[in-house]
């Protein structure tokens, strides 16, 4: 199958196009960049010389990508301009999975609420926010546009999600703390993603009204059947990559550890990229980088009364690309982990 990447250059892309040229289903047929066109791929990814089939880069036309042979496309770009491209493939009849935020949002208004205006408003009711361990799987013959999760969103519902459906947790005073290496501010020159500003640096940032936020809230409602609200407290931590999520949230009365447990092998059982690990042992970004994994325990505190959820991921591997590509897996009948172990 003939796959290609619009956006290739960042750094969402650029882990697409390892997976990709490693897949041992799919031709990675085109990458796009408005940035790079006309340049060979291993000359801007030397990571990838002598498996990079002389690719080079493309300019980003969504008519004329519409108009080639190939089956699914990846859209590594920016919210708002992903919408764009959607509505062009969409239209020719291609399979399309969107790692921006363009399609995670059912709601109109919410999404308008925390992006601004939509470009593309009459596919949100075809679009199909995928997260695999969780969604039901009925969304494979419906979906003709699948938005992948956020690196954020992810570390949240997997850890999440369960314990809010066996009713092990309560709804409200959760607390979410998550930190997110530099990479999860995209390829681009800014001042405060310089080395100098971010080495030995750990701030916190967007509180409030973090955009991921949204998703989460809209995902938590959508898998449980009832509204909950969180406090979400992103900070942006002196390392490349990686997301380590702290979750504090009350136990329902008689709640135990035994139960969060229960309910996370349940859900979780024959699911390959989510590991388990013992109450108390903390999941560690450095154990999961490079890895479609994401690592999850819990431990509970008996003078609060609350389970405090920990969780770690590659934020462009499980929370971006990696995901993404297992997504196309599911959706295209390959083995799950084709590609990713």
């Amino acid at each position: 199958m003939k796959v290609g990447i619009v956006g290739a250059s960042g750094y969402s892309g650029e882990v697409l196009v390892k997976l990709l040229l490693g897949h041992p289903r799919v031709t990675l047929a085109v990458v796009t960049s408005r940035t790079h066109a006309g340049k060979s791929l291993a000359t801007v990814m030397p990571a990838v010389r002598g498996i990079d089939r002389d690719l080079k880069f493309s300019d980003s036309d969504p008519a004329s990508l519409a108009a080639t042979d190939i089956d699914l496309f990846f859209l590594a770009l920016p919210h708002g301009a992903a919408a764009t491209y959607a509505k062009a493939l969409v239209a020719a009849g291609k399979r399309v999975i969107d790692l921006s935020a363009d399609f995670r949002i059912a709601d109109l208004a919410t999404y308008t609420k925390y992006y601004g205006e939509h470009r593309a408003p009459e596919l949100l009711p075809s679009a199909r926010f995928v997260l695999p361990e969780l969604t039901p799987p009925g969304w494979k013959t419906e979906a003709k546009l699948i938005a992948a999760p956020g690196c954020y969103p992810t570390s949240i519902l997997v850890p999440l999600v369960p314990l809010l459906r066996a009713a092990v947790v309560t709804r409200e005073h959760i607390v979410v703390n998550s930190f997110s290496g530099v990479s999860g501010a995209g390829k681009k020159v800014e001042e405060a993603y310089l080395f100098c500003e971010r080495a030995e640096s750990a701030k916190a940032y967007g509180l409030v009204k973090h955009r991921h936020l949204a998703e989460v809230e809209e995902q938590l409602a959508l898998h449980t059947g009832a509204p909950s609200i969180i406090q979400f407290n992103p900070h942006l931590a002196p390392m490349r990559r990686g997301i380590a999520t702290t979750i504090t949230v009350p136990a329902t009365p008689g709640g135990t550890i035994e139960q969060v447990y229960a309910a996370w092998r349940a859900a979780y059982a024959g699911k390959p990229f989510v590991q388990l690990l013992l109450a108390g042992e903390t999941p560690d970004t450095a154990h999961v980088v490079g890895t479609n994994r994401i690592d999850i325990s819990a431990v509970h505190d008996p003078r609060t009364g609350n389970f405090i959820l920990t969780s770690a991921e590659d934020n462009l591997v499980k929370g971006a690309s990696g995901q993404a590509v297992q997504i196309m897996n599911l959706w295209c009948d390959f083995d799950e982990t084709a590609g990713l172990v």
